[in-house]
Parts: C-alpha cells; structure tokens; sequence
C-alpha cells in the first residue's frame, strides 16, 4: 500500500502501515445498493482505509465504489472478515479466495476473524491458522480478529504462532474495555473501534437512561469550545488515544464531517473526562453467545 491518507497512520505490529481512521460500510440489511456511493465518496473525500466483511453481503459493491473513485487499489488500505459458518480450515481459504473475487483484488491488507466461537474454539483455531498462512503467502498483509475478549485473546495464543494485529471491537464513551486495551497493548495488538460514536447504543435506545455519547453535555461541552461537532471530538478522542476508527454513514457530508478531525487535538484533561463516561456496558452483541 502507498498509503495518500490523511491524518496518522498507525503501524501494525508487523511493521504494516493502517490509516487510523476509516470507513465502515456496515450489515447487508442497511447497506444494499448503498456501499458503492458511500465508498465511491469516502475514497473521493481523501479516506484510504475501507472496511468490509463477507457476512455484509456487499464486498462487490466495494469494489465497485473503489474503482469508480478512480483512486488506484494500491492507496487503499482494504480489510474484510471472515463469518463463523466458514470457520475450519479449508473452508476459510474458500471463503477467502470467495472475497477475493468479490472484490476484484489478489489480496487484502487486513483479513480478521468477524468473532470467535466459544462453543467451538477448535475450528476458531483452524480458522486463524488459515489466516496464517494467507500471511505467509503475502495474500492478506495483516491478520486479526473481531469482538475477542482478553479471554479469547489468552486462548488463541495458546494455540497459534502469530499475534494478531488488530483486535476491532465496540468500543465509544460508554464502553470503552480499558481492561481490554491494556491487554492489546501488553502484546503489541492494534485496537481498532466499531461503533466508534456509539451509534449501537441506538439498538437498545432508551434502555439505560443515557442521552448517547453525542448527545452528552460533556461531548457537546468541547464540542462547543473546540468548534466541533460532538462526531468530530469522539473521533478525534480515539485517534489521541492511539486507536483506529472506522465510523459508518451513508450520507456523503457526515461522510466528509467524519474526515475533518485533524486540524484539532483533545487535551488531556479533555479525553480523561470522555473517559470517565464508561459505563462498562456492552451495547452490541456479546461475543461468548452463539450467533446463527
């Protein structure tokens, strides 16, 4: 990758250069026919890093946004996900050498697994080790996982040679795994948020009381003071804290709003206040129940 991005890249533990903050193009059931314009915009608006996944259903239209950009594949940093029904060895490179088609390209720069099976880390190794060797043979430049909690984490370890790169979890003010990041940063893992403005929390809205992140006083509070939208802070509250973000949105101005974070930086005084706004509850799913 010849990475054009704006703002810091972050450097992967195997020495693999990520755009810390990128696109998040979401599940097939928000996002058909709709990828391709959002990428088409994000790639046009300067971003360089995409994020996809198989069980999305739209890695074609990625694609296809890509190559209607005009911004040439080797700028872009491209990560996509392996779904738990294709975990197992043999079926992971299938399902691998399956994305590859869909998105017209010989390889990827990060390829992570979507979660991991409790009832069956047996084939969650096997998966992973596919990933390994997709590695090995330059296919996928990086390797890592989704929503693995310091548990899952001490037992891939265990069981595999290659230290993942990036761990992606739901990760906003009001649920911000501290445990879990010092543990990324213990071995060498790269955090890298989901719903980096909280916007699961709308799944349960109204549940726990709580206004939402860009809705709180305190958000909207520095917001306020930096000229900023409370977006923005949350965004820039990730970048300096050393995380990767990959906000989602469809509409082409929140799209460019999302970019436009790297002409402020938070004080300390302010990330330590977003900070105390852990609530410690999970919004999205919890990666120790079974999914279909």
């Amino acid at each position: 990758m010849v990475s054009t991005a704006p703002g810091p890249l972050l450097q992967l533990d195997n020495g693999v250069q990520m755009p810390a903050l990128g696109l998040g193009v979401g599940a097939v059931e928000e996002s058909t026919g709709r990828a391709v314009g959002s990428v088409e915009a994000a790639l046009r608006a300067g971003y360089r890093l995409v994020d996809t996944a198989s069980v999305y259903g739209n890695e074609g239209e990625v694609a296809d946004g890509l190559t209607r950009s005009g911004v040439p594949r080797e700028e872009v940093f491209l990560t996509t996900k392996l779904w738990i029904a294709d975990y197992g060895y043999d079926s992971a490179l299938r399902s691998f050498e399956a994305s590859l088609r869909r998105l017209q390209t010989d390889h990827v720069d990060l390829y992570l697994l979507h979660q991991p099976m409790p009832w069956d880390f047996d084939a969650t190794v096997q998966a992973y080790r596919a990933l390994e060797t997709l590695l090995a043979d330059g296919r996928a430049r990086a390797i890592g996982v989704c929503n693995f909690s310091e548990q899952h984490l001490a037992r891939l370890a265990a069981a595999t040679d290659v230290v993942p790169a990036v761990n992606q979890v739901e990760l906003h003010p009001y649920f911000s795994q501290p445990g879990l990041r010092r543990a990324h940063a213990a071995a060498g893992i790269t955090t890298q948020a989901w719903s980096p403005i909280g916007g699961v929390l709308s799944w349960n809205a109204g549940a726990d009381g709580h206004p939402g992140p860009l809705a709180d006083p305190v958000v909207t509070g520095i917001a306020s003071e930096l000229g900023k939208t409370p977006a923005q802070v949350l965004l820039r509250w990730h970048l300096d804290s050393g995380r990767s973000a990959i906000p989602k949105s469809w509409r082409p101005e929140r799209i460019a709003e999302n970019l436009d974070v790297f002409d402020v930086t938070l004080s300390v005084e302010q990330i330590t206040l977003i900070d105390a706004l852990d609530t410690g509850v999970r919004s999205g799913p919890d990666p120790d129940k079974r999914r279909a």
